[in-house]
């Protein structure tokens, strides 16, 4: 007589959910046996080398046990699906516990190519593919803190699996945000957060924004004008060239393109990079921007 336990796997002890098989025999819920092959290239049972299996990503359903289950167990497999649903959701969520991958500054709107190694953010990086979000923060590190109190999230554009089950995935920034509270989930770092975006100004503080803000715009282009062919060359191909002008410095909650081109090309200290990304006053930020151009400026000149 078959019962439940039968149809358990393995290694979460939960009824099979979409039970794959592998080359030796052994059956495993698929996200069970993926978020395995991230740690050790072999059945977890018989320790049957399993390379060719995670190259080739055959991981087809094992129709007839899925059969079996849905004739004998269907309201144990209801259960099981509507968890696996809820924890999707959970993850979904982009203000609570959002995955956070420790790396790098990201700004809004400039590329951010990464290449994926660990096990901890091969696991990020699917989830946020199968949840539908292909969202996820980035963060500098902090002594102390594991991660900055403030960062930028990142949308997946497209994801490249090697072989060896590495990746290289393409993003590109979108929102920044404050660190409310930090956590963890299964081995990467999690955080609650909430959005930032630049205050907005009218008047004559607007007049004063508009022409200091055309000022530093000019001496960026004075600067980048200054620089070699072959820099040039370099900046467009990694960040794209250099933004125009918006008419509305204020349309964007994150400011002007231009100003976070230029922090990206810069390459400045993390943690002051960090303090740049969380002013939410673009008077502030083209303050920051004229003196570090006067810096590089006078640099160019000596």
């Amino acid at each position: 007589v078959l019962t439940v336990s039968d149809f358990e796997c393995p290694l979460c002890i939960r009824l099979f959910f979409e039970p794959v098989t592998t080359p030796c025999g052994h059956t495993f819920c698929k996200n069970c046996m993926e978020r395995s092959l991230d740690h050790n290239l072999r059945c977890p049972l018989c320790k049957q080398p399993l390379q060719e299996y995670l190259k080739n990503r055959k991981y087809h359903p094992t129709v007839l046990l899925q059969d079996i289950m849905t004739w004998l167990f269907p309201s144990q497999l209801a259960e099981r699906k509507q968890i696996h649903d809820a924890e999707m959701a959970e993850l979904s969520n982009l203000t609570k516990d959002i995955p956070i991958f420790v790396c790098t500054v990201a700004y809004p709107g400039m590329p951010c190519p990464l290449h994926v190694f660990e096990p901890r953010y091969r696991l990020m990086m699917r989830r946020c593919i199968e949840t539908g979000t292909r969202k996820f923060g980035m963060c500098t590190y902090e002594h102390g803190k594991g991660f900055a109190d403030y960062g930028c999230i990142l949308e997946i554009l497209s994801l490249e699996l090697l072989p060896d089950g590495r990746s290289y995935v393409d993003t590109v920034g979108g929102s920044r945000f404050r660190v409310l509270k930090r956590g963890h989930r299964d081995g990467y770092h999690t955080a609650d957060i909430e959005y930032l975006e630049d205050l907005k100004v009218d008047g004559s503080e607007l007049e004063l924004l508009q022409h200091l803000h055309d000022s530093v715009y000019q001496q960026t282009q004075e600067w980048y004008q200054r620089l070699g062919s072959r820099i040039h060359e370099q900046i467009n191909k990694q960040y794209g060239a250099m933004p125009d002008k918006e008419e509305d410095i204020q349309a964007s909650s994150n400011g002007p393109a231009w100003c976070w081109w230029l922090l990206s090309v810069l390459q400045l200290d993390p943690a002051y990079q960090t303090n740049v990304l969380s002013l939410t006053s673009l008077k502030d930020r083209l303050g920051h921007l004229r003196l570090v151009l006067e810096y590089f400026s006078q640099s160019q000149i000596s």
